[in-house]
This record gives structure tokens, sequence and C-alpha cells, in this order.
């Protein structure tokens, strides 16, 4: 299984990013993708998920109302529609993936996931 992000960059604060993650897999083995950023000397911390199947989303409170997960299933690529960027955004965005038939306790944990895409650095000037 391979993930491929892409869409980071360098913006002011108040612009707008779109992030993209391609998954190599189908839709009938993935049970949910989601979004991490890991900022310098901080841990890889939980920015929002999608449950695959049912369309179920959840964010960090960090970006709620800011940032809006989404997927095109024909593509089996996952989004993340930055708005109202800030300094504090700053941060290599990670997409992650997990299958059906591991045991789900939470989408917003790290070792939920099993597969990592290769991270797409975010930058947001002042």
């Amino acid at each position: 299984v391979q993930l491929q992000a892409s869409g980071g960059g360098l913006v002011q604060a108040g612009e707008s990013l779109r992030l993209s993650c391609a998954a190599s897999l189908g839709a009938g083995m993935l049970y949910a993708m989601a979004w991490f950023r890991q900022g310098p000397g901080k841990e890889r911390e939980f920015v929002a998920a999608l449950a695959w199947g049912s369309g179920s989303k959840s964010y960090a409170d960090s970006v709620k109302g800011r940032f809006t997960v989404s997927k095109d299933n024909d593509k089996m690529t996952l989004y993340l529609q930055l708005d109202n960027l800030r300094p504090e955004d700053t941060a290599v965005y990670y997409c992650a993936a997990v299958e059906w038939g591991k045991t789900i306790i939470s989408l917003a944990r790290v070792n939920t996931y099993d597969y990592w895409g290769q991270g797409t650095q975010v930058t947001v000037s002042s």
C-alpha cells in the first residue's frame, strides 16, 4: 500500500491550501484515512479523519471550522482543505490509512494507522 501526499507550500496567514493524498488500495479494503501533522520540535498530532464507507468526519479542536476533509472514491484520494491558515499550522502534514479488520479504538490515534504517506510541508508566515 502506498500513500502519496501533495499540495503543501508557503503561504501567508489567512490564505488557503489544499492537500491531496492518493491511496493505492481498493475502497472495499479501506476503513479510514486521516491527516496528522508534526511541527518543529513537536510530536505528531491528529488533524482530521474520514471513515471511508460512512463518510463520517472528525477534526481536532484546533482546526474545526477552518479545515475540511473530503474524499474522491473514484480517485481513491483524500483531501484536506486548509482555510484561514495561521502560523501555528506550520508543520509537515502526513496522510495515513487503516484497513478493515483491525480493532480500532480511536481514529485520532497515531498507532491506529498502518500506512503513512511521505509528508508534505506547510509553512504559514505571519
